[in-house]
């Protein structure tokens, strides 16, 4: 059985997701946005080893801590090219909450539709997810049924399309691509509570409604 830890980090709550079995202490990490220190803290706690690093799109608050984490537990870190391009550049701050995301030592992984890859004992694919940013994916573990979906889709709520590279008809089709997976399926944002993919195909007022497209 898998184990996930979710820590809110930063000055945007943002949630860090850190999943592992127990028997093996090998850990996946979802987004280290920030709190670098709290991050690494609970790796070494928990007597974890990271074997890659999960990144759902390249904003500021998703990839804060990740060069600070990589240098204590280095692994290949996966994130699309068309975030990495703008990712760690000087636009990709909001001072005086973040300053420019320090690059990692290497990004090995360019994270392409259908891709599966297995780490730490555990298969996942990629599923792109654009509109919210140009190179937004989420993660699906299909044998645990858990995907995390970054700042795609929340409880309640769906990510904003008005950011730099956002595009509401485009975020709206990634959005239909999620609906497509099954029900118990359950999802982990990049900010909020956890839900579940029925759950909000129930509830969601963005997903009823797609006025707010046009």
């Amino acid at each position: 059985m898998v184990h996930i830890e979710t820590l809110t980090v930063g000055a945007f709550e943002s949630n860090c997701h850190i999943l592992y079995r127990p028997e093996s202490r090998v850990a996946l990490v979802v987004d280290p946005g920030g709190d670098a220190d709290r991050i690494i803290g609970f790796l070494r706690r928990e007597k974890l080893q990271v074997a890659a690093y999960l990144v759902t799109h390249g904003h500021m608050d998703h990839i804060g801590a990740l060069a600070k984490v990589c240098e204590q537990f280095p692994a290949p870190v996966g994130l699309k090219a068309l975030d990495s391009a703008w990712a760690f550049m000087p636009a990709n701050s909001w001072p005086p909450y973040y300053d420019t995301p320090r690059r990692p030592a290497e990004v090995l992984r360019d994270l392409k539709d259908g891709q599966k890859f297995t780490d730490g004992g555990l298969e996942y694919s990629i599923i792109e997810t654009p509109g919210h940013s140009p190179g937004s994916v989420s993660f699906y573990f299909a044998t645990e049924k858990v995907l995390f979906t970054g700042d795609v889709l929340f409880s309640g709520g769906i990510g904003r399309s008005d950011l730099p590279g956002g595009h509401a008809p485009t975020l709206l089709k990634s959005l239909h691509r999620l609906l497509e997976l099954p029900d118990d399926v359950r999802v982990f944002s990049g900010h909020g509570p956890e839900t579940t993919i029925g759950h909000e195909r129930k509830t969601n007022p963005f997903l009823r409604d797609a006025s707010w497209t046009k």
